[in-house]
């Protein structure tokens, strides 16, 4: 409901940021104060062989909100995130990457667009007062054409699906169990769901520039077929299960992308 005050669970995948793991949380837990956000950080270890580990331990002696758990599942984005969510305590989580890729300034803008009374919160770098720093030329062409097709498909009127950068309302994600997606395509499983389901959502622009140390842990050679099997679940789900997996009595709609507290006019989507 609008105007409510929401906890927020920070929902952080990491195998093998050693060096980069600091840099993420700190300027979160600093964004979060300021914005007077009542949070937790929840850091899931995928499998690292590095000192991420020991570097959490650190953390959490300096600040009890931040926990470092190990993934119960065998390695994969995915599993790693589930376990986060599986994990987090609040009224809301948000979904952020370890490499301090994703700007803090817009993890608060989020947490502002789900106390308004939205279900999600979704950002887009394409859009104006949005941008990509530093972004592969083969990713970036490759990612605008797997967004273009997820947006005719679904009609939803969002050109950044498969960022894994959001936030949701708790009883949405336990609204969208089981989630079947073990590697990067659960950040296509996760939006994807919601919205055809029901669930209202807000797009706003946001930042993000490409790691500055470590190696990403995104294997193109290996991810085709995988976000391939979950757009098409999806899309099944959405044209032939007739409604059953549907919220029942909300109000469907979105909001244009505009800057952070300046929506834009509302839509009507046709999902």
């Amino acid at each position: 409901m609008a105007g409510d005050h929401l906890t927020l669970s920070v929902v952080i995948p990491a195998r093998n940021e050693e060096a980069t793991i600091a840099d993420t949380i700190g300027p979160i837990t600093a964004a979060l104060d300021e914005a007077d956000i009542v949070h937790e950080i929840v850091v899931v270890d995928d499998g690292s062989s590095d000192g991420t580990s020991d570097r959490l331990a650190s953390l959490r002696e300096q600040d009890d909100r931040i926990r470092g758990i190990q993934s119960p599942y065998s390695g994969g984005f995915g599993l790693a995130v589930r376990a986060g969510l599986e994990a987090a305590e609040n009224d809301a989580v948000a979904i952020v990457m370890a490499d301090a890729s994703d700007d803090p300034g817009d993890l608060v803008a989020y947490h502002r667009l789900l106390e308004a009374g939205f279900d999600c919160a979704f950002g887009t770098r394409f859009s104006s007062g949005g941008g990509a720093e530093d972004y592969p030329r083969f990713k970036l062409l490759l990612n605008r054409v797997v967004n273009t097709v997820i947006r005719l498909m679904f009609g939803h009127g969002y050109n950044d699906t498969t960022n894994a950068f959001k936030a949701y309302r708790r009883e949405v994600i336990e609204s969208l169990q089981p989630l079947l997606s073990h590697h990067f395509n659960l950040t296509v499983e996760i939006p994807l769901k919601a919205v055809i389901r029901g669930y209202s959502y807000a797009i706003v622009p946001v930042t993000w520039r490409n790691r500055a140390s470590g190696d990403s842990k995104f294997k193109l050679q290996e991810m085709g077929s995988r976000y391939l099997f979950i757009i098409l679940y999806t899309f099944l789900e959405h044209h032939l299960s007739r409604g059953d997996y549907r919220v029942q009595g909300l109000e469907r709609g979105r909001w244009r992308a505009g800057r952070p507290g300046h929506l834009g006019a509302r839509e009507t989507s046709q999902l």
